[in-house]
């Protein structure tokens, strides 16, 4: 290098003239222009070492939020955060190694029932979970209510398991995506949680620093769901899963409705219960259909599938065969849990006090506001407002009534679990009534491919 060279390169390291700069970022992006992987591998990594400052990544998502981002942006921004921390290897377990992501709902157990189920197909199922926080319920949590049931397992101990057994869930590690954790944070505290690339972005990079090779995601739609509109659930499905295609994950997304509670249980030992009633063929009709739907399309993402019809009336042989309910068991007993629950739910952890609510009007239930029911749950104690709040096992809410059944004037509308003396949620506020029978829920609104 000649002299002139030696002194620009002296001179760039001692003051940063020439180098990359958050601000012209920034910038770039605030006049609506595509950023390229390097300048998003910067932020992302100069944001988690803590040499880019809250207020810098605060004013660039919020020129994201405005001006969005293009598939290669985003596929970019999922492997950043990806390479922000520790991923997961799974190469040590064969086959495809498919996961299951949901959005997010009330009620929502949809795992804790594919997860046997697919396993029962001969499908490994290395599942990683999260807990829950506010009105929407967690994995980890629900499991955690089963006595002596460990979520914390190494990485050994769960490649033996989905090896030897063809399944197992842990938690997620707190080492994953930091980038992803960081930046949610502070997109939390300025208005941009709901930007599409950057909500897509969070849940891909999960997923993809998890090690899976195929994902199944359940985009929940309605009252109860991050997303309130079906063409707000559907951007954000096909995002999803054009970052897939962009990095060779085959992805496959279900829009399903979170317009009420799934099921009759919102809680967590209580949701242990209606898992068990689903995988003996006694469950909900809305939960067993979203649950045998992504249960399908699982076995048709791992390639071992092709036809959806007959998967799942396979699945559905699987529950009837009682071949489901053995592998719920067995995966109980694996991970330390009490498996005699499966027989005897009456094991679970039992609240003190159970409430009933009685109809304040006679009619016909038009809907069940699912956020107001999950926020009530979490009142109860079966849910955080801070995401270091212990969690009542016990706590929950019945509903001993779905939109779509009559209802007479003080008739039994749900059962509220406590051990709390005394509570004040007001649970009627997530009923409405009309005077005739409304047209039934579409449980499945669209697939995306």
């Amino acid at each position: 290098m000649g002299s002139f060279g030696q002194f620009w390169a002296a001179l760039q390291e001692h003051t940063g003239v020439g180098a990359m700069r958050v601000v012209d970022i920034i910038n770039k992006k605030k006049k609506g222009e595509a950023l390229t992987k390097e300048e998003i591998e910067f932020f992302v990594q100069g944001y988690v070492k803590g040499e880019i400052p809250d207020y810098q990544i605060a004013a660039l998502y919020m020129a994201i939020y405005f001006q969005g981002m293009n598939d290669e942006e985003i596929a970019d921004l999922t492997m950043a955060y990806v390479n922000s921390g520790e991923t997961i290897d799974l190469s040590g377990i064969a086959g495809v190694k498919v996961d299951k992501h949901s959005t997010g709902g009330v009620g929502d157990k949809i795992s804790l029932i594919v997860i046997p189920l697919v396993a029962s197909l001969g499908i490994p199922v290395a599942k990683m979970s999260g807990r829950g926080l506010g009105h929407t319920g967690g994995t980890i949590d629900k499991l955690e209510a089963i006595q002596g049931f460990r979520t914390a397992l190494s990485t050994g101990e769960f490649i033996a398991n989905v090896n030897n057994h063809g399944m197992a869930v842990v938690g997620q590690t707190a080492n994953l995506t930091p980038a992803d954790k960081l930046t949610y944070a502070l997109r939390d505290v300025t208005g941009t949680v709901d930007s599409i690339p950057l909500i897509a972005g969070s849940i891909m990079s999960k997923k993809i620093a998890s090690g899976a090779d195929a994902i199944v995601l359940d985009v929940k739609v309605g009252s109860g769901a991050f997303m309130k509109s079906l063409p707000e659930a559907k951007k954000l499905a096909e995002c999803m899963v054009q970052i897939g295609k962009s990095l060779k994950r085959r992805t496959i997304a279900i829009i399903t409705d979170m317009n009420q509670p799934l099921g009759h249980e919102v809680g967590n030992a209580n949701e242990i219960k209606e898992v068990i009633d689903v995988l003996k063929g006694r469950g909900a009709a809305d939960e067993t259909r979203i649950a045998l739907t992504i249960a399908s399309y699982m076995a048709i993402a791992s390639g071992n599938y092709h036809d959806f019809q007959s998967t799942y009336a396979e699945l559905q042989q699987v529950i009837a065969s009682g071949k489901a309910i053995e592998k719920l068991k067995e995966l109980i007993s694996i991970q330390g849990g009490n498996s005699q629950i499966v027989h005897e739910p009456a094991q679970l952890p039992q609240a003190k006090h159970h409430i009933e609510v009685l109809a304040n009007h006679a009619g016909y239930i038009s809907s069940i506001d699912a956020e107001q029911i999950g926020l009530v749950a979490m009142l109860l104690g079966a849910g955080r407002k801070k995401k270091d709040d212990p969690i009542d096992y016990a706590a929950g809410v019945t509903l001993l009534k779905k939109v779509g059944d009559y209802v007479d004037l003080d008739e039994p509308l749900c059962i509220l679990h406590t051990n709390l003396e005394y509570v004040e949620a007001d649970v009627l506020k997530a009923y409405g009534f009309q005077e005739s029978k409304p047209d039934p829920i579409e449980y499945i609104h669209e697939v995306v491919k």
